[in-house]
């Protein structure tokens, strides 16, 4: 066995991991700042992107570049209020280029005046410092029904 090899690969995993954790905590930095434009820096100029969809909710389709996703960040602020008391980050894991947080999001649908809340998880993969990849898993109908006009 080349020991040299496994050190080096050992290395660069951790490194790996401390870069992804990084970029993760400037993420959620940033989202609680919530200024789309630097929220998006963070994103590669194309970004594999998935919310599950839902037409009663606004801001949540396709996006692909990060101009989208300053949209999305965008659009969410103009859509909902979020709830600092009613938000929480529980976790975040970090894996080489991949990171996990989990937590409770909470808010406020500007249109409806409805309160939403709903456990989430959110993934990301990072190259170079950059978020390549981006899902959330959420409670979606909860926040479509938050969304709802009239019932």
């Amino acid at each position: 066995m080349d020991t040299h090899a496994v050190l080096g690969t050992e290395q660069e995993h951790h490194l790996a991991t401390e870069v992804t954790r990084a970029t993760a905590e400037e993420f959620l930095g940033r989202l609680q700042e919530g200024d789309p434009e630097r929220i998006a820096a963070l994103f590669a100029e194309r970004v594999d992107w998935l919310i599950a969809e839902n037409p009663a909710v606004p801001w949540i389709r396709p996006r692909r570049t990060r101009a989208d996703v300053a949209d999305h960040f965008r659009e969410l602020a103009e859509g909902q209020q979020g709830d600092p008391a009613g938000t929480a980050i529980e976790a975040l894991l970090t894996d080489g280029t991949e990171a996990l947080f989990s937590g409770v999001l909470a808010g406020r649908v500007r249109s409806t005046g409805r309160y939403f809340s709903s456990p989430f998880a959110i993934r990301l993969s990072v190259v170079d410092g950059l978020i390549v990849r981006f899902r959330v898993y959420e409670d979606s109908l909860a926040i479509a029904a938050a969304c709802a006009p009239g019932v």
